[in-house]
C-alpha cells in the first residue's frame, strides 16, 4: 500500500483517503498518517525513524488486521509514495491501532533534498538513563515486552529460532539437502534477532532480497547453473519419456484446488488465487520455481513455501518408495527396457535452441526460466566456452545458493510462519508431491500396457523435477527386485522432462493470472 495513493489537499483539510490509511495534511506541511480500518490492528513492523529520509518504495511499517466485523485482508506493508523525512513515529512494535487515535508518522514532503547536518550540542546523560537504553536494546528485553503484546513477536521468535537450529541440524547432521537448509536455517536465525531488522529493507538480508529474489534473478541464474550442469541425452534418446514429466505436474494443479478448498472449509485459512498457485507449484518438486512463481505472486508465503519444496525434495528417498511400490506390481519393477540410442553432439546442441523457440512462440510466461536452463545446457554441449559451463556449474551456482538461501531464510519470521496458514501449506505440498509421484506411475503402467511391456512403469516416478534424486531412487527401487536392472538413464529422461514441465506449468499459472488481473 503506498502513500501516493492519496492525493494531497490544502493544509488542515482531510485528503481523499485508502480504504485503511488517511493523508491528512497539517499547517506546517507535515502529512499526518492516520489508521481508518474499522478493526484494530497490531504492528509487526515498523522500519522508519525520525529525521529519516525515505524515499519512493521504501517501507514504513507493516500492520496485520485482527479480523472482527470487517471483509478479511492480508497484512498492510505501508510503503512511501515519494520522498519524504520523517519527523514523528508514534507507533511501536506490537502496538495495537484502533480507529481516532493518534497519527502514525509525521512525513514531511520533499521535492528535493540535501545531505547537509548542523553539528548537535552535546548532551549530558546519567548513567541510569544510559543502563535503562541499555537494558532496553537487549534482545531479551525486546522479547519479554512483545511477548506481552503479542506472541508471535516475542516467544514466536525464539520458536523461529529453534525452526533454524532444526533445519541445520537436518542439513548437517541428517545431510537433507546441505546446500539449501544451511543458509536458509541460519538465515532463518538471523531474521528472528529481536532489534537487528537484518531482513528489513536497511538490512542485509532485505536488500539482498530486493535484488535477488523480488527481481526473479537468484532463481533464473540458479536455473542456468542447473542447465549447465543437466545432460538432456535420455530425454532426447526417448522423447516418449517427456510425458511422463508432464505427468507428474498433476499434483501441481491438485494442490491449487486444496488449497482453494481449504480456504473456503477452514477457518483461519484465507488462500487467494495467487497462493494458491504458488503452493501448488510445491508438487512439482522443484525449489527455484517456487521460489520464482511464490515470489511474483505470493512473497508472503515464500519461506514457508521455499521450505516446504526444498524439505520434500530431500525426502524423496523417503515418500517415494513406498507409493512406488504400491501401484506397481514386481513383474513390473522387473522390467528391462532397451539400451538408449547414441545422441550426437549435434542433437544436444539443436535441442535446447529448438526448446526456447518454441517456448518463446507457445509460453512467453515461462520463457524466463526455460530460457535460462537453456542457455545453461548450450553452454555445457556446444563444447567451446568450458570456462563459462564450468563457472555457472560451479562458481556461480554456488554463489547464487548462498545468498538465495539467506534470503528465502530472512522470510521465515515468526509473525509470517507461526500461523495455521503454514501448516496448510505443509500438508498441501505433501500431498502435491505425493499425487505428481502417483501420476507418473500410474502413467508409467499404461505406457507399459501399450508398448507390450518394454516400460518399466518406475520410471514414471521420475517425472518430477527433482534432479537427479527421484532417478536414484527410481534406480535404487529397480535394484531391490533384479540386481541386474538398471533405470538410472532411463529415469534421467522424465527426471528432466519434469525439469521443464515445473517451468511450464508455472508459466501457465503466471499467465492464467495475469489474463484474470
Amino acid at each position: 500500500m503506498c502513500l501516493a495513493a492519496a492525493s494531497f489537499g490544502s493544509a488542515g483539510s482531510a485528503t481523499p483517503s485508502t480504504d485503511v490509511f488517511r493523508l491528512d495534511p497539517q499547517v506546517d506541511g507535515t502529512v499526518a498518517v492516520r489508521y481508518v480500518w474499522p478493526d484494530p490492528a497490531t504492528v509487526y513492523g515498523v522500519s522508519a525513524e525520525p529525521n529519516q529520509l525515505v524515499r519512493p518504495g521504501r517501507e514504513l511499517c507493516v500492520l496485520k488486521f485482527t479480523q472482527k466485523d470487517a471483509p478479511r485482508r492480508s497484512k498492510a506493508h505501508l510503503e512511501a509514495g515519494q520522498t519524504y523525512r520523517v519527523k514523528a513515529v508514534n507507533i511501536h512494535l506490537g502496538q495495537h491501532l484502533k480507529v481516532g487515535g493518534p497519527a502514525l508518522f509525521l512525513l514531511e514532503p520533499l521535492p528535493v533534498a540535501h545531505d547537509s547536518a548542523i553539528g548537535s550540542a552535546d548532551q549530558n546523560l546519567e548513567l541510569k538513563t544510559l543502563a535503562t537504553n541499555l537494558w532496553r536494546s537487549t534482545g531479551i528485553c525486546e522479547l519479554i515486552a512483545q511477548t506481552r503484546n503479542d506472541w508471535t513477536l516475542g516467544i514466536g521468535r525464539v520458536l523461529m529460532i529453534g525452526v533454524g537450529v532444526l533445519l541445520l541440524y537436518l542439513a548437517i547432521g541428517k545431510n537433507f539437502e546441505p546446500l539449501l537448509l544451511v543458509p536458509i536455517g541460519f538465515g532463518a536465525i538471523m531474521t528472528n534477532i529481536p532489534h537487528a531488522n537484518l531482513a528489513g529493507p536497511d538490512g542485509i538480508l532485505g536488500m539482498v532480497y530486493h535484488v535477488g529474489v523480488e527481481t526473479g534473478v537468484f532463481p533464473l541464474l540458479i536455473f542456468m547453473g542447473v542447465g549447465a550442469m543437466t545432460d538432456f541425452g535420455p530425454l532426447i534418446a526417448n522423447p516418449m519419456t517427456a510425458l511422463l514429466g508432464a505427468a507428474a505436474q498433476m499434483g501441481i494443479f491438485v494442490a491449487l484446488l486444496g488449497a482453494l478448498a481449504l480456504s473456503q472449509w477452514v477457518p483461519g485459512i484465507d488462500f487467494s488465487l495467487r497462493d494458491a498457485a504458488s503452493i501448488g507449484i510445491i508438487g512439482g518438486a522443484d525449489g527455484p520455481t517456487a521460489i520464482f512463481l511464490a515470489g511474483r505472486l505470493s512473497p508472503s508465503l515464500l519461506g514457508a513455501i521455499a521450505v516446504a519444496a526444498y524439505s520434500y525434495m530431500a525426502l524423496v528417498p523417503i515418500i517415494q518408495p513406498p507409493l512406488m511400490r504400491f501401484f506397481t506390481t514386481v513383474e513390473e519393477r522387473k522390467v528391462r527396457m532397451a539400451q538408449l540410442r547414441y545422441v550426437s553432439p549435434l542433437e544436444k546442441i539443436c535441442f535446447p535452441v529448438s526448446i526456447t523457440l518454441l517456448c518463446a512462440l507457445l509460453l512467453p510466461d515461462a520463457a524466463p526460466l526455460i530460457s535460462m536452463l537453456m542457455f545453461g545446457n548450450l553452454l555445457r554441449e556446444c563444447g567451446v566456452v568450458d570456462r563459462l559451463s564450468n563457472t555457472a556449474q560451479n562458481a556461480l551456482i554456488n554463489i547464487v545458493t548462498i545468498f538465495l538461501g539467506l534470503t528465502v531464510g530472512s522470510k521465515l519470521s515468526a509473525d509470517k510462519f507461526l500461523n495455521l496458514q503454514t501448516v496448510g501449506i505443509l500438508v498441501l505440498g505433501l500431498v502435491a508431491f505425493m499425487i505428481g509421484t502417483v501420476s507418473g506411475v500410474l502413467l508409467g503402467k499404461i505406457m507399459h500396457r501399450l508398448t507390450g511391456g518394454k516400460v518399466n512403469p518406475l520410471i514414471g516416478a521420475a517425472g518430477v523435477s527433482a534432479v537427479p534424486m527421484a532417478a536414484r531412487v527410481v534406480n535404487k527401487v529397480g535394484l531391490e527386485d533384479d540386481p541386474h536392472n538398471f533405470l538410472l538413464m532411463h529415469a534421467m529422461g522424465p527426471n528432466v522432462a519434469g525439469v521443464i514441465g515445473s517451468a511450464v506449468a508455472a508459466g501457465v499459472l503466471l499467465n492464467a493470472l495475469k489474463l484474470l488481473n
